[in-house]
């Protein structure tokens, strides 16, 4: 198998009936830059390191669901944790995972459930 027979991810969809409020929420609370933002279409490209979270705009776009996360990898998550309090973001301080990092998990206004995490564990 080569590099080219693997599929690579492209982004991560996300459907909302809030477009603006969720674009600018990822945008302002998590510091993604927007790459693409179609009002009229109600689509929106943000950069999310080497992959890209797409939100759309959809009038029923379903309930959140707790069978997956979206696990964003940080370099400062105390910073983060700062920010996200800042925000007014319903966040617990950071806590150490047994497979070596520090994580916290929060959900975005629409209820998708984030992890946010950094690798190595301070003493």
């Amino acid at each position: 198998m080569t590099a080219h027979d693997v599929p690579q991810l492209f982004s991560v969809e996300i459907r909302t009936s809030r477009w603006m409020a969720l674009v600018e929420w990822y945008r302002q609370v998590l510091g993604l830059r927007v790459l693409i933002r179609v009002v009229d279409d109600g689509y929106a490209l943000l950069a999310a390191g080497d992959t890209r979270l797409a939100i759309i705009d959809r009038p029923e776009p379903g309930a959140a669901s707790r069978r997956w996360s979206l696990g964003f990898e940080v370099d400062d998550l105390e910073s983060i944790h700062e920010r996200l309090i800042h925000a007014g973001v319903d966040v617990q301080p950071p806590s150490i995972n047994p497979e070596g990092f520090r994580e916290l998990t929060i959900m975005d206004p629409d209820g998708n459930r984030l992890r946010l995490f950094m690798w190595g564990v301070k003493a």
